[in-house]
């Protein structure tokens, strides 16, 4: 297999919220990942915008934003699309994007799931459940 072959099967699709910090976003994209962010390619979008964009590009959504859990189980949301929503105290600002990145590179199963990261553990319920 080539290595570019293989690099394709190991990048993640992330949507990243316009909450989601910018260092957290260049840390995941110098990683390999394919990640767009609502900051810079769509700001001002509503939740559901988001959510619509996170589905056509079949990404994972990265948010801090709680309402995502209530649209999510409104929306039939295919199964190579997940939400990520991080409820954990902000590192400091020079650190933040490292450990943001490191707590979602720590999984690649997102992906079909609902998730919380939250201090010291990650709650996953699988999308339409």
């Amino acid at each position: 297999m080539s290595k570019g072959f293989i690099q394709a099967l190991l990048e993640m699709r992330f949507l990243a919220d316009e909450n989601f910090p910018g260092s957290a976003v260049a840390v995941l994209s110098a990683s390999g990942h394919d990640v767009v962010w609502i900051r810079t390619s769509a700001p001002g979008s509503s939740d559901p915008e988001v959510l619509a964009q996170a589905s056509h590009e079949q990404r994972i959504l990265l948010t801090f934003d709680k309402d995502f859990g209530e649209l999510a189980k409104a929306a039939s949301l295919p199964a190579t699309c997940g939400i990520v929503l991080l409820r954990i105290p902000p590192a400091a600002p020079g650190r933040i994007g490292r450990v943001l990145a490191e707590l979602i590179l720590a999984r690649d199963d997102w992906a079909g799931h609902f998730s919380v990261i939250e201090p010291g553990r990650v709650r996953m319920r699988p999308l339409g459940k």
